[in-house]
């Protein structure tokens, strides 16, 4: 019998802002193989697509990040990629983004070696897994949204305030589940503008995700 091979894992995280490195934990740990580290999210995606990773450790304050979008390429580029995603306290509402975009598992702010160790298991083994305080905000995050729609409530932008052109062209890409980048690139926009009107968008309808505006969205389409 062969010695099963050991699990294949990329980094993406910030050694200047994250001082427990994830590296730290994982390298040397039998049964792991370490196959790269990206300190921003773009070297993410190009490391994953070129060492075929089968988890992909990612923290959302890694810069130049936009966790769904990157989440999402790995997904699209690695198919035996399983995507864990460390959600700062003031990112939470980016965890319902990176669900939709693929991510298997979220780790709290600072996790214990254990925490790490044993969510990797889980998510090797094809489970997901949410650390307790993400949980309950993930299941209030799913109420609001299913007591919003079953009051019928019209997600629709507030009187004085509708989406412009661009907008509205920037909202039916989100629904078609496009990152930032994406957009910028089929709008010919630079990235960052391309986020501006995310912000906008997001306060002209009263959401709190990229999610939601897809919700609302939907909503708008078929009322």
């Amino acid at each position: 019998m062969q010695p099963e091979k050991p699990l294949r894992i990329l980094i993406a995280e910030d050694p200047a802002t994250n001082g427990r490195a994830f590296a730290s934990v994982i390298d040397g740990q039998p049964g792991f193989e370490l196959v790269g580290t990206a300190a921003d999210g773009a070297v993410a995606m190009q490391v994953a697509r070129r060492r075929q990773p089968q988890i992909v450790l990612l923290d959302l304050r890694t810069p130049r990040l936009d966790g769904a979008a990157v989440t999402r390429q790995i997904v699209h580029d690695c198919p035996e990629a399983r995507v864990i995603v460390m959600a700062a306290a003031e990112r939470d509402h980016l965890m319902f983004d990176c669900i939709c975009a693929g991510a298997q598992a979220f780790l709290s702010r600072d996790p214990g070696d254990a925490e790490i160790l044993a969510t990797i298991a889980e998510v090797s083994r094809g489970h997901s897994r949410l650390a307790p305080g993400l949980t309950r905000k993930l299941i209030d995050e799913f109420r609001r949204l299913c007591l919003a729609t079953c009051r019928g409530e019209a997600p629709h932008c507030s009187p004085g305030e509708p989406l412009t052109e661009r907008e509205n062209d920037i909202l039916r890409l989100i629904v078609a589940g496009k990152g930032n980048k994406d957009i910028a690139l089929a709008l010919k926009l630079a990235e960052g503008t391309v986020k501006n009107y995310v912000s906008r968008i997001l306060e002209k309808l009263n959401a709190r995700s990229r999610t939601e505006l897809a919700v609302k969205a939907l909503k708008r389409r078929d009322a």
